[in-house]
């Protein structure tokens, strides 16, 4: 979306611009207009002050921390860490994790007597002159700089949860930073690697002369700098709750009220009815999520799981085919999309489920006219709570010029259920959208679907946010999920029945004494 560049009230611009490889990671928690005013050192005028947390918020911090002990010893001994960043405590999980990803990083790579840390990490600088100004370029990346002793030798490390896909223009600026960043003229091979923290996992990304990283960085870094650069798009998300431009944003919805809570004493965190859920079960749960610590996938990935996931691939790319076309209940043998994988049973089971949507299909009263969004990714900043509130609609579209926000829930049992809000409690966040009138271009009326797919038939139940007792239950549900979680600091585990079944049990020590299902493997 192209919105007000730049956004008003901003000071700054110190003549320093700074890229990190980050920049270029995974569109969906990227923004790229906060990329470049992060870039060019812009902020607002009246700057909030920063609330820190009690724990330690960002897990790299810590594993960074102790690995450069790891790397400075010449032994494979080191011990677990204790502390992250500005000497914040870390979470019992976090704890865990860390143990297990140093020593993941010592088994992917051993002592290695010729290579050692260097004594800062590399930044590349560029400067730039043009009458009448002077701009210094500086890229950077967040990764383990190691050199040989005779510094002919450089390797980038890239920490990664798991391994993942890199794009062109990631590997040739991580090139750059290798080859040029705090230039040494002895410096002749470079060799970039990511490397997964969960399974000790390895992949080369770059491998060649101080010379061939140029040319990489020629041929594919540059244009994709010099397209951020200029980049205007502002792609509200995940990514606002640590942007210092969000206050003055233009293409954030502000939304004071919106959680029925008002307290902005509170660090500045993001909200969904994930994290309502997650909290409610057990602190510890809903923080290692929060803070994508790897999930335990025998306990996500169950077969009943998996097929609901894959009925809402297959009808998300049906409802995104151009022209758009009315579901029909014929649907092939072979349905299930790729990459899931389901067994015999819940194949047949979701291609019934898919045959009972098309007799509720919402394309069927879609006007030609109307917006159909699928899946799109809603953000607001609630301010008077100072929370960045994010919800995914399945679909979101109008229906005579109102809203209608649909949720699909997918069921092997036809046991009837009463009261919809209190068992799927995004329901009640979408009442309290619509309710409040956020959505762009406000119309009279909307209304929130319910669509539940079980093998007896579809059912479709309809909540009308203007309804007063309706919108109240909303209301008193988030406001009870948000409170409580609103105010914790110390995320402490729960022990209970649940740790059997708890995707994050593997790395909880407090329920350890509770915990023999397939998520813990300790």
């Amino acid at each position: 979306m192209t919105e007000i560049w730049p956004p008003e009230g901003l000071v700054g611009d110190s003549g320093v611009v700074t890229v990190r490889l980050g920049m270029f990671g995974p569109e969906r928690y990227r923004c790229p207009a906060s990329d470049v005013l992060k870039a060019r050192g812009l902020r607002p005028r009246a700057r909030t002050a920063w609330k820190p947390e009690a724990l330690e918020s960002f897990p790299g911090a810590a594993f960074m921390a102790a690995a450069d002990e790891l790397d400075r010893r010449s032994d494979a001994s080191w011990t677990a860490p204790r502390r992250g960043g500005p000497g914040r405590p870390l979470h019992d999980g976090l704890k865990q994790w860390t143990r297990h990803a140093l020593e993941m990083y010592r088994k992917t790579f051993p002592v290695d007597s010729d290579l050692r840390l260097a004594a800062s990490p590399w930044v590349y600088k560029h400067e730039h002159s043009a009458p009448g100004s002077r701009l210094e370029y500086r890229i950077t990346a967040w990764g383990r700089c190691m050199e040989s002793v005779d510094g002919r030798r450089r390797e980038l490390r890239l920490p990664v949860n798991r391994l993942r896909a890199r794009t062109g223009a990631e590997r040739a600026v991580a090139a750059l930073v290798a080859a040029e960043g705090t230039s040494d003229p002895r410096l002749e091979d470079v060799r970039v690697v990511q490397f997964a923290l969960l399974d000790g996992g390895q992949e080369t990304l770059f491998e060649g002369t101080r010379a061939d990283a140029l040319a990489e960085y020629r041929a594919q870094g540059a244009p994709a700098v010099r397209a951020l650069l200029a980049s205007r798009e502002y792609r509200p998300g995940s990514a606002c709750v640590s942007c210092a431009v969000a206050p003055v944003c233009p293409a954030l919805p502000k939304a004071p009220g919106l959680l029925a809570t008002t307290d902005r004493s509170r660090p500045r965190r993001s909200w969904s009815s994930t994290t309502g859920r997650g909290h409610r079960g057990c602190p510890a749960r809903g923080y290692l999520r929060g803070l994508r610590i790897p999930s335990d996938n025998a306990v996500e990935r169950s077969d009943a799981a998996e097929r609901g996931r894959a009925v809402h691939a297959f009808l998300a790319e049906r409802h995104n085919r151009s022209p758009r076309t009315l579901c029909t209940p014929e649907i092939p043998a072979d349905w299930v999309p790729a990459p899931y994988r389901l067994p015999e049973q819940e194949r047949q089971l979701g291609g019934d489920l898919l045959r009972h949507h098309a007799e509720i299909c919402p394309l069927r009263a879609e006007r030609p006219s109307s917006s159909f969004r699928v899946e799109p990714r809603l953000s607001f900043d609630d301010t008077a709570a100072d929370l960045l509130v994010i919800a995914d609609p399945d679909l979101l579209y109008r229906d005579g010029g109102s809203w209608v926000w649909r949720e699909t829930k997918t069921s092997g049992s036809d046991r009837p259920l009463r009261d919809v809000m209190a068992a799927y409690p995004q329901l009640a966040l979408a009442v309290c959208i619509i309710g409040s009138g956020v959505l762009p271009e406000p119309r009279t009326g909307g209304r929130v679907e319910l669509e539940l797919l079980r093998p007896s038939g579809a059912d479709l139940r309809i909540l009308d946010p203007f309804a007063p007792a309706i919108r109240e239950a909303a209301r008193a549900l988030v406001r009870e999920q948000v409170s409580g979680w609103h105010a914790e600091s110390m995320f402490e585990a729960v022990p209970g029945p649940e740790c059997t079944t708890c995707e994050m049990a593997r790395w909880c020590s407090a329920g350890e004494p509770h915990s023999a299902g397939p998520g813990v493997r300790r």
